[in-house]
């Protein structure tokens, strides 16, 4: 059985209020997440969860702010002797732009992207202004795109499972590594969602919802389900893995 390294790449950060993240906990707080595309890496393909910003902001307090180097695509591809246009596969996690401004550049690449989440970005509800339907304009005319409808094995160690927790079609990755069966969450949290303060605890919450769901309720019983099934929980923007090379 295949055993991958889950190679974490910063191609963007967001700076907004800690609320975004973690729903009635730290509003007000200033907080800088990083946006990752993750390279996949120990199959036969060359594997992207995510495609990450276009024109990331690199700042030196951003990279303070997050611990890490941030890079653009190309940049940080090339740490590994990459471009896009070697990449074979995209998995996406969601379509929120920050998650999908580099798609068009990953020319040969096959795109899995869950239905609800074509359906979703082809007629946004208003109040989800993140999703930009000309991001996925070039992959689309391509035919690139490869529509998931059903949970399943995408390659042998990796699979998928619908987790409409944040956007009605993000799609949570099951990656088999050293660490075991490891998740990359289709929804945007950082550590703490899974691991709240003591004084979230004492009310009898085993985890945080995200700060913005598509059904609070829903999104917190889908979260405990990802931990349950998985040896090791990567949150989608939890900025511990922004200086570390490889998990």
């Amino acid at each position: 059985m295949n055993k991958y390294t889950i190679h974490p790449i910063v191609v963007g950060t967001k700076v907004f209020d800690k609320g975004m993240m973690t729903y009635q906990y730290d509003y007000g707080t200033p907080y800088t997440i990083p946006i990752y595309s993750w390279y996949i890496a120990g199959g036969e393909k060359k594997i992207l969860i995510d495609t990450g910003e276009m024109h990331p902001v690199i700042s030196e307090d951003r990279e303070k702010a997050i611990g890490g180097k941030i890079y653009t695509l190309e940049e940080g591809l090339a740490r590994y002797g990459l471009k896009p246009e070697d990449i074979d596969v995209v998995i996406h996690t969601h379509l929120h732009t920050d998650h999908c401004e580099n798609d068009y550049k990953c020319s040969n690449a096959v795109f899995y992207i869950h239905e609800k989440e074509l359906e979703t970005i082809n007629n946004p509800h208003p109040l989800d202004y993140r999703y930009v339907e000309d991001f996925i304009y070039e992959i689309r005319e391509a035919g690139q795109i490869r529509t998931v409808s059903t949970d399943q094995e995408l390659f042998p160690g990796i699979s998928v499972m619908h987790t409409p927790a944040h956007t009605p079609g993000g799609m949570t990755v099951f990656i088999d590594t050293e660490r075991g069966k490891t998740a990359i969450t289709g929804f945007c949290v950082i550590r703490e969602n899974f691991e709240p303060p003591l004084q979230v605890k004492a009310m009898e919450m085993e985890v945080i919802p995200p700060g913005t769901s598509t059904d609070t309720y829903a999104a917190y019983d889908l979260m405990l389900k990802v931990r349950d099934m998985a040896d090791y929980v990567i949150p989608l923007h939890e900025p511990e893995f922004a200086a570390i090379e490889s998990i």
